[in-house]
C-alpha cells in the first residue's frame, strides 16, 4: 500500500494546525505585516503575496510532496502562521513512511514566544511518531540562523552537523545564492524523551484568558 502525504487538523491548547488554504489569506497577510526582524533567514511572503505563496504550497501538496498548515491561534481563532510536513521518504523494503521533514514554519511576531511554536512542534511530531510510525522527523534552518537553531534544539531535535552549499538562500541580498544548512533530526527511539520535555514546556505556560468574543 502506497503512503499518501495528508496532514489531518492538530488540536493543541494553544494552536490548532488546519490544513492550509486560501481561507487563511487574509489572516496572514495581516501576520506576515506585523514585525517581519525576525525574518532574515527565513522566506515568510509579504502580504501581496500570500495568496501566490498559498497557491504554491497546495501545488506541493498536490504532487504529494508537502502537507501545508496554517497555525491557527485558539484564543483569537486568527491564523497566525504557516508550518507544513515535507520530503517524505517511504521504507526502501516495505510499505510505510520512513521519514518525514517538519519545515516552511513562520509565526507572526505578536505569536512568536507564546508557546504556539513548541505545542505546534509537539503536534506535528506526535501524529509523525505515534499515527505514521516514523522512524525520524527531520528539521533544517540557515547555518547562520542562531534563533532558529536555538528554537530546534529546544524542541528536542539533535544537532547532526552542516551541509555545506545544501539549499537556496533566502536571506536578502542573496538571490541565486545556495546557504549552508543545519541539520537537526529527532530518532523514534528519541521520541518519548521529547514528548516528556515538550509536555512540560508547554504545561509552563500561563493559561491565557480567553477573549469574549472572537471576529474574523
Amino acid at each position: 500500500m502506497s503512503f499518501t502525504l495528508e496532514g489531518p487538523v492538530l488540536e493543541g491548547a494553544l494552536v490548532r494546525l488546519e490544513p492550509l488554504g486560501q481561507s487563511h489569506a487574509a489572516d496572514l497577510a495581516m501576520a506576515v505585516e506585523e514585525d517581519r526582524s525576525s525574518y532574515r533567514f527565513t522566506w515568510v511572503p509579504t502580504a501581496a503575496e500570500v495568496e501566490g505563496y498559498i497557491d504554491a504550497q497546495l501545488a506541493r501538496a498536490a504532487a504529494g510532496k508537502l502537507a501545508p498548515y496554517a497555525q491557527v491561534d485558539q484564543v483569537s481563532g486568527r491564523a497566525v502562521g504557516a508550518t507544513a510536513y515535507w520530503d517524505p521518504r517511504l521504507w526502501p523494503d516495505r510499505d510505510g513512511l520512513c521519514a518525514i521533514e517538519v519545515g516552511f514554519t513562520w509565526l507572526a511576531a505578536s505569536a512568536q514566544g507564546t508557546g504556539v511554536n513548541a505545542e505546534a512542534k509537539y503536534l506535528l511530531f506526535r501524529h509523525a511518531f505515534e499515527n505514521w510510525g516514523v522512524a525520524r522527523v527531520d528539521l533544517k534552518t540557515d547555518a547562520r540562523n542562531g534563533r532558529s537553531r536555538a528554537a530546534i534544539e529546544a524542541a528536542g531535535a539533535r544537532f547532526e552537523g552542516v551541509l555545506r552549499n545544501w539549499s537556496r538562500s533566502w536571506a536578502p541580498g542573496e538571490d541565486g545564492q545556495l546557504r549552508d544548512s543545519a541539520i537537526f533530526s529527532i530518532t523514534a527511539a528519541e521520541w518519548p524523551d521529547c514528548r516528556t520535555r515538550l509536555e512540560q514546556r508547554t504545561a509552563l505556560v500561563p493559561e491565557r484568558r480567553q477573549p469574549t468574543s472572537v471576529t474574523r
